[in-house]
């Protein structure tokens, strides 16, 4: 039986699921060169088609196309779809909102419908798999929440803009978010006060004082280009607040990024009500946590107080590749669908 590769590229990382029939026997993600040229793409891939026997099928979707290193989504769908049909083969598919699957050829007519598609390929197997819930794939820059009926997708959104719109996704994660953006005021010494504009950390900062962050979860370099030690991480968080991390003990910074974490769980959770609400989910409707964040879906399904579902468990998975799985949920989602 020939291998299936699932292939999810975003602007940040590139991830591939290797599937054999209906089980997933090998996941990878790697990063993207930081570089301010397409070509990280093409250094990406080079590596992770190292991994790749030589004969299989191949499946697209994609992010990437939202780099600022193309001059719009369009000309960066027609580039990523382009080198993956060069490197994989004129018979590689590509994931499509509206049509599933589909071929190189179709793309051009329907670029749209292939752009930023990752969340609906999740969602699609998700659904069938599960019936009624809410997908939460929290990975390292977005959020994605995506309720589930009748085995399928109920989002109202398609595109990025429309899925803001409609609360369905929420452009945070647990990585490269900057803290800035979770909070404009935070308690410091027994009062509040303003949160620095300014990209003096990211919440990888933040997780990495909670003890929550996978140590491999973080491949990008710091803020402030320097170290990645719980120290290093404090330093920065004191920053946001313009100050020194020796104004105040560890423990001090240690609770300052419990105060952020807390607040991205509110935004996550604020969203994820309303869409409960909107769809009627049922009590027994489960959170399906997905991405290297998903412990803030388990957060989240204790705070709704509905069961917890981890969206590896849900799919047959050699046991090595279950935490990447769950990290890597749409190029799985992506293999398992052709």
């Amino acid at each position: 039986m020939a291998a299936v590769f699932g292939w999810d590229l975003g602007g940040a990382n590139l991830k591939l699921a290797q599937a054999q029939g209906s089980r997933i026997v090998a996941v990878r993600q790697l990063p993207c060169p930081l570089i301010a040229d397409p070509a990280k793409f093409n250094q990406a891939l080079d590596e992770a088609l190292k991994a790749c026997p030589a004969h299989g099928r191949h499946a697209v979707t994609m992010t990437g196309e939202l780099s600022d290193v193309f001059p719009s989504r369009a000309a960066g769908v027609a580039y990523l779809v382009g080198l993956m049909r060069k490197a994989t083969g004129e018979d590689t598919l590509f994931y499509s909102l509206r049509d599933g699957l589909i071929g190189a050829d179709a793309v051009r007519a329907h670029w749209q419908d292939v752009a930023s598609a990752n969340w609906h390929a999740s969602a699609a197997l998700t659904a069938k798999l599960s019936g009624d819930g809410l997908l939460v794939d929290v990975g390292t820059t977005t959020t994605d929440l995506i309720p589930l009926k009748n085995g399928a997708p109920a989002a109202r959104g398609l595109t990025d803009g429309e899925r803001l719109t409609e609360g369905e996704l929420i452009y945070g994660g647990v990585v490269r978010t900057p803290v800035m953006a979770i909070a404009q005021e935070a308690p410091f010494k027994g009062r509040m006060q303003g949160v620095a504009a300014e990209r003096f950390a990211t919440v990888a900062d933040v997780y990495r004082l909670t003890g929550d962050l996978p140590e491999d979860a973080d491949p990008y370099p710091a803020a402030d280009q320097r170290g990645k030690r719980l120290d290093e991480s404090a330093g920065r968080l004191a920053r946001m607040l313009g100050r020194d991390a020796e104004e105040a003990d560890f423990i001090a910074w240690k609770a300052l990024a419990h105060f952020f974490a807390r607040r991205q769980l509110d935004q996550i959770e604020a969203a994820a009500r309303g869409l409960v609400e909107r769809e009627a989910l049922g009590p027994k409707a489960p959170v399906i946590g997905a991405g290297c964040g998903r412990f803030l879906a388990k957060r989240l399904s204790e705070r709704l107080s509905r069961p917890y579902r981890d969206f590896a468990e849900m799919i047959d998975c050699a046991p090595e590749s279950v935490e990447m799985a769950a990290r890597c949920a749409p190029a799985v989602a992506t293999a398992l669908l052709v």
